[in-house]
């Protein structure tokens, strides 16, 4: 009945009123709605950037089957860097932790939403980034969402990188704190911002620390020692880093020297750790108890379910057992860089798995894209507005799992695309 009632009012119906009674008045508003959304629709249709999805049939990893009957797939863009979303030992921790615990919580953390998976999993994470304390979130979103706020007050200031994630923008404008922003990776920049903050009481630098879009790292060595110039605290994002940069995947402050510079990580659990779900805030005891007590997202958001937590722990588990699968990151990501490059192509950031292939147009990185999966390659054409415009690419995300064989079946996809839409020569 009630989806019935809606759908006569977005089409501009509904039974009974007159012109002038509320109810024409909003099946009217609704009418104007629907033509306005319809026409922003066709314009991002008429853009070349509209973002289809495409349905998957199978577990990820790096051979897919898509629905529709598309098998034999190879997955060129998930986060899934380590290969553990389908790895069977994260698989049967996530199926005894849900026999044991159950599905979910239906609860807050702070009712009744706590449970011993939860506090051992937030130890495990402190332990894994040699910090005093973490707390869960249900996404590194909402993490992002939750610290700026808690933390900041219009006494103090926030200098941001320019590029930084959609998320770390959005959790710095819920915050009353005096706002910078910075050239993407410009020290003289930064330090020029955070010499004018230095009438604030609290100054945090916020960074990722690796560039989700461009495959960059930050230069975190230069943004700490700024930061303690100028008596600085340094917050890093680390969802493309956490498991699989520095000798032991602990991120970019490990892979840099500066684990003991960087005050605050947040990171997710939804990329290379397992890739099902969930985030976190890692950092001195007394900043998380206060986010414990302050945090929007985590006060008013429900436990992760136990399944994530076990997929994730067991994922952590495997880390810290051995860095093998993390060091084999690097001669697969460079076997591709080098590859795409030889072969004419220009590949953004440098020794990142992110490996973003410059295009500039928006409808040629759609048209390369989908031609691509015509070859059994499955990657996605980036543009405006997730990336800046005139900037469009095919972001190509190299994974532990992917063979050599994997590699050069897609650069050679990518040479012929390339040829076919005259992105080489």
């Amino acid at each position: 009945m009630w989806r019935g009632a809606a759908v006569r009012v977005l089409r501009g119906g509904g039974g009974g009123g007159g012109a002038g009674s509320p109810r024409a008045a909003s099946g009217t508003a609704a009418a104007q709605l629907r033509r306005r959304l319809e026409s922003e629709l066709e314009d991002i249709r008429g853009a070349g950037t509209w973002k289809s999805e495409r349905v998957i049939a199978s577990r990820q990893g790096p051979h897919l089957r898509l629905a529709g009957g598309g098998a034999g797939i190879l997955n060129f863009c998930a986060n899934n860097y380590l290969g553990l979303s389908s790895h069977p030992e994260v698989i049967r921790a996530a199926v005894e932790a849900l026999e044991k615990f159950g599905a979910g919580l239906s609860s807050v953390r702070f009712i009744c939403g706590t449970q011993s998976i939860h506090k051992d999993l937030e130890e495990k994470i402190a332990r894994f980034h040699h910090r005093e304390d973490a707390i869960l979130y249900a996404s590194c979103f909402d993490a992002n969402a939750g610290i700026f706020e808690a933390l900041l007050t219009p006494e103090d200031a926030v200098l941001s990188d320019e590029l930084n994630h959609a998320s770390i923008i959005d959790g710095i404008r819920l915050c009353k704190a005096n706002k910078y922003r910075y050239k993407h990776m410009d020290m003289q920049d930064l330090e020029a911002k955070l010499q004018d903050a230095q009438k604030h009481r609290l100054r945090l630098v916020a960074t990722d620390g690796a560039f989700s879009m461009d495959g960059d790292i930050a230069p975190l060595r230069e943004i700490c020692q700024l930061a303690q110039k100028y008596d600085a605290l340094v917050f890093i994002d680390e969802c493309h880093a956490t498991g699989f940069l520095g000798p032991n995947g602990r991120g970019t402050d490990e892979l840099l020297g500066v684990m003991d510079k960087v005050t605050i990580i947040n990171s997710t659990l939804g990329k290379a750790l397992g890739g099902a779900a969930g985030g976190y805030t890692t950092g001195p005891k007394p900043l998380i108890d206060l986010l414990r007590q302050r945090s929007r997202p985590y006060l008013f958001s429900n436990s992760l379910p136990p399944a994530v937590v076990g997929c994730a722990s067991k994922a952590l588990d495997l880390l810290m057992e051995s860095n093998a699968i993390a060091q084999s990151m690097a001669a697969k990501t460079q076997r591709f860089r080098s590859k795409m490059t030889a072969a004419g192509f220009t590949i953004s950031g440098k020794d990142h798995p992110i490996c973003p292939v410059m295009l500039g147009d928006a409808r040629l990185a759609a048209v390369m894209a989908e031609d691509m999966l015509n070859r059994g390659i499955y990657v996605i054409g980036f543009s405006y507005p997730v990336v800046p415009k005139g900037k469009a690419r095919i972001r190509v995300q190299i994974s532990a799992v992917h063979s050599d064989e994997d590699i050069d079946r897609c650069v050679e996809a990518f040479t012929e695309v390339g040829r076919k839409h005259g992105a080489l020569p």
